[in-house]
């Protein structure tokens, strides 16, 4: 490809943004600032969920027509042996989940075989480097600048792959960063004057009375060896000496008077419907196991499930040949990865699949990856259930059974 140069010298030459500095991802410019939304514990953590949540997740090419699984497609060694020389799929992963949901883009460059076409390496480009551009026939090209040298080239959106977050037209994503800009703003706010309270001696302020009239000068020299001797909570609650008839009076205005906790727990709240985590993933809200357990399956059905979905279209659309996709060739992800819980748990539902012959037991060794045993590619189901248009006949045979085991007695 033509690009496969350019983007190999732009990924060794420069020094992308990282998750510390979401700022800078949503503008295409770094942010000098000292602090950003990552630095806020509850969408830090909001990230770390999510991106890990789709980083595990197994893809496979599912053959729809018989739901048989190809383990020796050529894709599926790219997407779960090594999508890059650089990174193991986990962390390719984890990384555009996290480009999608702090850019509102994910792109990654689809290397392919020159002589084949068949995709070999996908490369994730940070998305300031990325503009989508239409040329006069409507069709979407991605342009990628190489910000070393300014060299600008065209992609078209077959070789670019491209995971968007909430869009408003279906061709951009929109981050949750900016939808969310209020709440992470009050919300480092609030972290902000919490470093700024416990670092002025976690005390509010007070005043100093004198006895006596004293210049501007006299009173700001008197301000500062004050902060300098008892301001700072490594210097709480030293002993202070007073002279020339000088008083101290604290102001009481406490921090739950001024609904400082309470309004960082709004905050986290806030901050978790944004980004669809439940409470108890940020270590947050009510912890009882029973609701828990019933909130990461919602979290796997209406936060995961939806992101799974989009990049399995967009990996099978791309990734695929059309020929693959008219035979019925499909990208997909397991979420069984993330809805496995406690051993009881899984041992309950293994037990229900296979009694109701959907799973064989090498079924469900394979999802414990554990080998195959002989014979267990068999599945069994119960006789107690049987088809409702063979229910009289069934019936008559297993009377008849009965009757004749009594006349034999």
């Amino acid at each position: 490809m033509i690009f496969d140069k350019g983007i190999r010298r732009m990924r060794n030459e420069t020094q992308f943004l990282t998750l510390d500095d979401p700022a800078g991802w949503r503008t295409g410019a770094p942010d000098s600032s000292k602090s950003g939304a990552m630095k806020l514990s509850a969408v830090n953590r909001c990230v770390e969920v999510l991106s890990d949540s789709l980083a595990k997740l197994p893809s496979y090419i599912m053959l729809e027509g018989d739901k048989r699984r190809l383990d020796t497609h050529p894709v599926l060694n790219l997407l779960e042996g090594r999508p890059n020389e650089l990174m193991a799929p986990a962390v390719y992963k984890k990384l555009m989940e996290a480009n999608r949901l702090l850019c509102g883009n994910a792109f990654a460059l689809i290397v392919r075989s020159g002589y084949s076409a068949r995709p070999v390496e996908l490369l994730p480009i940070p998305g300031e480097l990325v503009q989508l551009w239409f040329d006069d026939n409507g069709h979407l090209w991605y342009v990628c600048t190489n910000p070393k040298t300014k060299e600008r080239r065209r992609i078209p959106q077959w070789d670019m792959l491209h995971y968007k977050a909430f869009s408003y037209d279906g061709i951009t994503g929109v981050s949750v960063l900016s939808r969310a800009a209020d709440v992470v703003a009050t919300g480092r706010a609030a972290q902000q004057y919490e470093g700024s309270f416990y670092g002025k001696d976690a005390r509010p302020s007070g005043v100093l009375t004198l006895s006596g009239n004293i210049d501007k000068e006299a009173k700001d020299k008197i301000r500062r060896e004050w902060e300098e001797i008892h301001s700072g909570a490594d210097k709480a609650f030293r002993i202070a000496v007073l002279d020339l008839g000088m008083q101290y009076a604290p102001i009481g205005v406490s921090q739950r008077d001024a609904q400082f906790v309470e309004s960082k727990a709004v905050t986290v709240e806030d901050i978790a419907r944004f980004f669809g985590v439940p409470l108890h993933k940020l270590m947050a809200g009510k912890q009882a196991y029973n609701s828990n357990e019933q909130n990461s399956i919602e979290y796997v059905n209406g936060t995961i499930s939806p992101i799974a979905i989009q990049c399995n279209q967009e990996d099978t659309a791309k990734l695929l040949f059309d020929s693959e996709i008219a035979r019925g060739m499909r990208v997909k992800r397991n979420l069984l990865a993330e809805l496995q819980g406690d051993v009881r748990s899984r041992a309950e539902w293994y037990k229900a699949m296979r009694d109701t012959g959907v799973f064989s037991p090498n079924d469900i060794r394979a999802l414990e990856d554990m080998p195959e045993v002989d014979g267990g590619d068999t599945r069994y189901a119960s006789l107690n259930f049987v088809p409702l248009d063979r229910f009289d006949e069934l019936s008559v045979l297993r009377n008849a059974g009965g009757a004749a085991k009594g006349g034999n007695e």
